[in-house]
């Protein structure tokens, strides 16, 4: 218990909210390297998901680059990528990592999300006169968009996760007071930055999960349970009554 109050002790501190390693400026690179990152991401795999999932085709490419990615060890990617692009373009490297590492996820969320809606529902969406981009927008999207934050959100925090390290090359972020107070042996700052990485990954989560929630489609949520659902509930509730 000594250790966490000397963790609190060192987030405190007064100096640790001013200069230029203030937390607040830590936090800003973190946030900003994850978001930047996964927006980028997003915008790579996003339209390549949902064009799998939509015409059934490349699926096997899709499964093999997203296995293959995840297999990926994140610190040894960014010390290679940092070696190939050079210590003065640090950054770059770092953002080629997190966009990596972030494309798998999002990738699998948006094609998966597309391909588990029920074949039924498209074919009473082209019944109705449809044509394929107005099934795609009105009927495939809204009803894939859970499965595709669930994408960002594993995105996201596999991205928060990596940028921590990323403090090993200069990158800034959470992972400062870590990688500084290891040599250090100043163990209460160790601490303290690993409980502020994993606060951020909690929240991240939280919220996504929030929000994950929250695209369901209002339809889906209010469908009428199974009849064989309905059956066993209202067994139950006639035993119970019974006893």
């Amino acid at each position: 218990m000594n250790l966490f109050a000397e963790a609190f002790a060192w987030l405190v501190a007064p100096e640790r909210w001013q200069g230029s390693y203030a937390l607040p400026v830590l936090l800003g690179q973190h946030l900003f390297f994850t978001v930047v990152s996964v927006a980028i991401a997003f915008v790579i795999a996003g339209p390549a998901g949902w064009a799998i999932g939509h015409t059934g085709r490349g699926r096997e490419v899709a499964v093999a680059i997203s296995g293959a990615a995840r297999a990926l060890p994140s610190f040894g990617l960014l010390i290679l990528l940092v070696l190939l692009f050079g210590v003065l373009q640090t950054p770059t490297a770092g953002f080629v990592t997190f966009v990596l590492l972030a494309i798998p996820p999002i990738l699998a969320g948006a094609y998966t999300g597309i391909e588990a809606i029920d074949p039924r529902v498209r074919d009473a969406a082209k019944a109705m006169g449809m044509t394929p981009w107005q099934v795609f927008v009105k009927v495939e999207l809204p009803l894939g968009l859970p499965l595709v934050v669930g994408g960002l959100r594993s995105a996201v925090l596999q991205v928060i996760a990596t940028v921590t390290i990323g403090a090993w090359v200069n990158l800034g972020g959470l992972g400062w007071p870590i990688i500084q107070g290891l040599p250090l042996r100043r163990f209460d700052q160790v601490l303290a930055g690993a409980l502020l990485v994993a606060l951020l990954a909690l929240l991240a989560d939280l919220l996504f999960a929030l929000l994950q929630k929250a695209v369901v489609p209002l339809g889906v949520r209010e469908a009428p349970r199974p009849r064989a659902e309905r059956r066993s509930r209202a067994r139950g509730a006639v035993r119970a009554g019974t006893t």
